[in-house]
């Protein structure tokens, strides 16, 4: 389990979260021959500046204060292209985006959102994924998608009751 899936439910210096995460994107941008426009680079850093899950209006509102426009297709443009390279993910419960915590791994993520503060932590959890797809093979289905989603309380949250 690596630090940045921990750091959500725990204090840190979050300016190393992102900075962290931007140079991961602009890693994997440039190994890929990608482009990370300016609106997607200002997305992924919303994504990154908070461990949680934001919805697309929340984005749109962020981005028109940095001046990149305003109509939805601005973020909804932004964010697929970072669901598509694996830099962000769908948090379907939610219907929200959160920034990934290890880009450029193939793995099958498992959300942990804390019904009380809206922390989201993501854990790679390839036992899960192990399971899902014995379980699949067994009934002749393919599994072409895995995430998993759990709500309950973060560390913090629970100490406060």
């Amino acid at each position: 389990m690596s630090h940045r899936s921990l750091a959500a439910f725990h204090d840190h210096d979050h300016a190393d979260c992102t900075d962290a995460g931007l140079d991961r994107a602009d890693a994997l941008a440039q190994s890929r021959g990608l482009r990370l426009t300016p609106v997607r680079r200002a997305t992924l850093e919303i994504l990154l500046s908070r461990h949680k899950a934001f919805g697309a209006y929340e984005i749109l509102d962020e981005l028109k204060q940095a001046g990149f426009g305003s109509q939805p297709p601005v973020a909804y443009r932004a964010l697929d292209f970072l669901v598509e390279q694996g830099l962000a993910h769908r948090v379907r419960r939610l219907n929200a985006f959160m920034a990934c915590t290890h880009p450029g791994t193939d793995h099958a993520p498992a959300f942990f959102i804390c019904t009380e503060c809206a922390a989201v932590a993501e854990l790679p959890e390839e036992s899960l994924r192990a399971a899902v797809s014995d379980a699949a093979t067994s009934i002749g289905f393919e599994v072409q998608r895995l995430s998993v989603e759990a709500e309950g309380l973060c560390p913090n949250c629970k100490a406060d009751e």
